[in-house]
């Protein structure tokens, strides 16, 4: 007589979130000032009104776009403003940093707008595993955001999990 397999993760209550699959779709791309630089060093305003003027802004359609310098170099905040006047018609999101700058607000949009009704005095636990990076950072928010309506909150895996938080009855 063969005994019944009990899915005793299924059974115990836990609702599993997954963050990587609130990864926002979508090309990423670093627009980087460098080359508009005199020398790798200095911002000359003209030269780069003329770059802001001749460059083909439809190439960031439906992108999100980080912009920054990847040269250690003193640019005038007035620059990135020009920069993301010129891509607001275009890019989907303009953040000023790095790709990983862009990846962490990207997330953070995502955890911001999610519904959370569900979740109140729920079980949850935060998937460790994801086949794509996610910011340490999305991590970090969602704890912030189900800390004060969950139950309890782990991080792993259903069959392997760490405590995180147990509210106290």
């Amino acid at each position: 007589m063969e005994e019944e397999i009990v899915n005793r993760v299924k059974q115990s209550g836990l609702i599993q979130l997954d963050l990587e699959e609130m990864r926002i779709p979508g090309e990423r791309i670093f627009l980087d000032i460098k080359p508009q630089l005199f020398m790798e060093l200095v911002l000359k305003e003209k030269d780069f009104r003329n770059f802001l003027a001749e460059h083909d802004w439809a190439n960031y359609q439906g992108k999100h776009v980080a912009v920054g310098c990847s040269n250690d170099a003193i640019i005038p905040t007035w620059a990135f403003m020009l920069l993301s006047i010129q891509l607001s018609p275009y890019a989907k999101t303009i953040v000023f940093g790095t790709l990983d700058d862009l990846e962490k607000t990207l997330f953070k949009q995502r955890i911001d707008e999610l519904d959370t009704q569900d979740l109140v005095g729920a079980r949850v636990v935060i998937k460790g595993c994801s086949k794509e990076s996610v910011p340490t950072d999305a991590y970090v928010q969602i704890a912030q955001k189900l800390q004060p309506i969950v139950k309890s909150l782990f991080f792993g895996e259903p069959c392997s999990t760490v405590p995180l938080f147990k509210r106290k009855s």
